[in-house]
């Protein structure tokens, strides 16, 4: 057995600038492939197709590395998003004055918000945007990309490295390690945020975790151990009763948000388990608490056509504006030269498993979580 490691894009000061558009290696049941899309909005997007066993999970380097799509043994994990992506950052206005630009390249299961900004539009006084909704990272391109196929460890690692970077006002660097095993329908990644600059920084981190159908229908239930949830605004609070249970799709339904803070295991990792309405097939997030401290869930529950989707989105604070985080001590301080790691992984469940991982959640509960009717001060600005 052997082990073997492809460098995908190499684009830094001490290097040649490439870019492999057209990888297909196989090594046992471990496989990896890369190919330019073209056409639409896709045009010139680099997608790496990784496969370990019935595992396959799609990396975008050019979306922050961003996860696209997770298949898991003939389940997809994903959702099915009115903008068909995914969509070349050039094709997002991200500055545009309202804001909201990000949201015409949002497709992915896995996009990471920050890393400067992780949360809602944040305007000066004048009404200037200083900040996009949800920072810059889904739309900056990888600079480093390597594989490393592993046949007796039955693994594949993907690891990368994406710069949010200006001249004078910031230097952040995220270097990425993604892990698969075959054998197990299970993602895994370590992102380290580090300060390249010799000024000290402040950064914040959002990981957006999307899911639709088939996990996501009537019936379809959000199992986590819970100590403490509010209502984001007036409009979700008439959810609060119902926080962790889906309706089935209805045209023009608003969005629904919460806010909360999650009871880790004995490892210091907290886990929200998504059960689709057939109870057959469910999905896991987990995440460590020590760097993630608050949990967001947000309920989109409109009409199919429009995106109907669940996230689940483990941060550094809640998605708020950052001037507003900022002014609650939420923001991640970083010395010259500091890091900052955050570990997370997605895994697909059926079967008797659905049952066991239900009950582990379940054992780590608290008795009389403590759930409020309205918005909470200090969580939220509305």
């Amino acid at each position: 057995m052997s082990s073997h490691t492809l460098q995908l894009i190499t684009s830094h000061r001490s290097a040649s600038f490439a870019a492999a558009d057209r990888v297909d290696v196989a090594l046992g049941n471990l496989a990896v492939r890369t190919r330019r899309l073209a056409g639409g909005v896709r045009d010139g997007v680099l997608l790496v197709e990784l496969v370990a066993g019935a595992t396959k999970v799609f990396v975008l380097p050019d979306r922050g590395l961003g996860i696209w799509k997770i298949m898991a043994d003939g389940c997809e994990l994903g959702w099915q998003s009115p903008v068909h992506g995914p969509v070349h950052p050039r094709f997002v206005p991200i500055a545009e004055p309202s804001g909201i630009g990000w949201l015409d390249g949002f497709d992915e299961l896995v996009a990471r918000c920050g890393l400067v900004s992780n949360g809602a539009p944040d305007c000066d006084a004048a009404g200037r945007l200083r900040h996009p909704l949800h920072g810059r990272i889904a739309n900056l391109p990888a600079h480093h990309l390597d594989v490393t196929l592993d046949e007796a460890a039955g693994t594949i690692t993907l690891t990368g490295a994406v710069d949010e970077t200006r001249f004078l006002v910031q230097a952040l660097r995220m270097t990425t390690s993604l892990t698969l095993q075959a054998g197990r329908q299970r993602v895994s990644w370590t992102d380290t945020v580090k300060n390249l600059s010799d000024r000290p920084a402040t950064m914040q981190m959002l990981y957006h975790v999307n899911f639709g159908p088939p996990l996501l229908g009537p019936g379809a239930e959000l199992v986590a151990a819970v100590e403490e949830l509010a209502p984001r605004d007036m409009s979700a609070a008439a959810d609060a009763a119902t926080w962790n249970r889906y309706v089935t799709p209805q045209a023009g339904k608003g969005e629904q948000v919460h806010f909360a803070r999650v009871r880790p295991d004995a490892q210091g990792r907290a886990t929200a388990l998504l059960i689709g309405p057939d109870h057959l097939n469910a999905a896991s997030l987990c995440w460590t608490v020590d760097t993630l401290p608050c949990f967001t869930l947000w309920k989109n529950q409109g009409g199919l056509a429009d995106g109907y989707v669940t996230g689940l989105e483990p941060g550094t604070n809640y998605p708020n504006a950052r001037s507003y985080e900022e002014s609650q001590g939420r923001v991640v301080p970083l010395a010259p030269g500091a890091s900052v790691r955050f570990d997370l992984a997605i895994e697909h469940h059926h079967g008797d498993a659905i049952t066991a991982e239900r009950s582990r959640i379940e054992s780590l509960a608290v008795r009389s979580p403590q759930v409020h009717a309205s918005p909470k001060p200090g969580w939220s600005a509305a």
